[in-house]
């Protein structure tokens, strides 16, 4: 049986189809209705037109409000980056839940469509480009890529996304350099799916963080509990209760006892494994406070 009959594609239709054009996106256009070639792709479509990618590395699109507000009073000042349906049904038979009969798959830009939803927008600009959709491992550096800088992607998305990418890449080296960042930066952001599912919840809920979440997640799990309570209590010491005074008559009073000199406080330490220079800086970042890191700064500098 040829490919074309698996695919259900008559062998008219396949031996009609333009060079060029796979037998598999052929089926799809036979199926969808949607050209293969020969159609400039709109600069505009109505919102229906767009599905959010199933992929999408952020499981959370929060913060909506705030951002949908802006598209109604400024309008929307980045077109979103699409890949076309067929495209992306071509290179991810299993991830069409959710598409809908949308003739576009958001890329980079999910956000920004809910958002454009919450606001009841009608249209919204995009920027069509198949070769986003080329395969599992482009998608999803697109997706990382676009939005490793920003501040609302959760701290284990990303690290869940970069194991995706070591998956695919075979290394976490080779992730690195597809990324155009160090081999440590990717291993320490990895950590943080090493950490017990009750730390990890705590990363998410914000009581655990980040940094001193890297640096527990490369610690044996059965060690890691007494690490994060440590960390934990280092940033939120708790309250000592205090006994209200007792009430005495003003004429019986014994005179109040001296006050016994404060016990100094023991000098903390810092434990930080020196396996690179960012363990050290997120080790310092993570027990230091900004003038103290300031001041080890400019003591490093001079020691140059």
């Amino acid at each position: 049986m040829s490919k074309a009959d698996k695919l259900g594609v008559s062998a008219s239709f396949a031996r009609a189809q333009p060079v060029g054009v796979s037998s598999r996106r052929a089926a799809i256009a036979e199926a969808t209705g949607a050209p293969t070639s020969g159609v400039l792709p709109p600069s505009e479509v109505p919102i229906e037109a767009l599905a959010h990618n199933p992929l999408n590395l952020r499981e959370d699109l929060t913060d909506l409000d705030e951002l949908a507000q802006s598209l109604i009073v400024r309008g929307q000042l980045q077109p979103l980056a699409v890949a076309t349906r067929m495209a992306f049904m071509e290179a991810h038979p299993g991830q069409t839940d959710g598409l809908g009969r949308a003739p576009y798959v958001v890329i980079d830009g999910n956000r920004r469509l809910a958002a454009a939803q919450l606001a009841g927008l009608k249209t919204m600009h995009i920027h069509v480009n198949d070769a986003l959709a080329a395969s599992a491992a482009d998608i999803l550096e697109s997706a990382l890529i676009a939005n490793v800088h920003r501040v609302d992607v959760a701290p284990l998305d990303q690290a869940r996304a970069i194991q995706e990418l070591v998956d695919v890449h075979g290394s976490q080296a080779q992730v690195a350099k597809r990324l155009g960042k160090t081999p440590a930066w990717v291993s320490q952001r990895l950590a943080l799916l090493n950490l017990t599912p009750t730390l990890q919840e705590k990363v998410e809920t914000g009581e655990l963080k980040v940094e001193p979440a890297r640096r527990i997640g490369r610690l044996p799990q059965e060690e890691q509990e007494s690490a994060a309570s440590e960390s934990i209590n280092a940033v939120n010491p708790p309250r000592q209760r205090t006994r209200p005074a007792p009430t005495v008559n003003a004429v019986n009073a014994a005179p109040p006892a001296p006050t016994p000199a404060p016990t100094p406080a023991p000098t903390p330490r810092i434990t930080i494994a020196t396996d690179s220079p960012e363990t050290i800086a997120d080790a310092l970042t993570a027990h230091l406070t900004p003038d103290d890191l300031k001041a080890v700064t400019e003591l490093l500098v001079t020691r140059i």
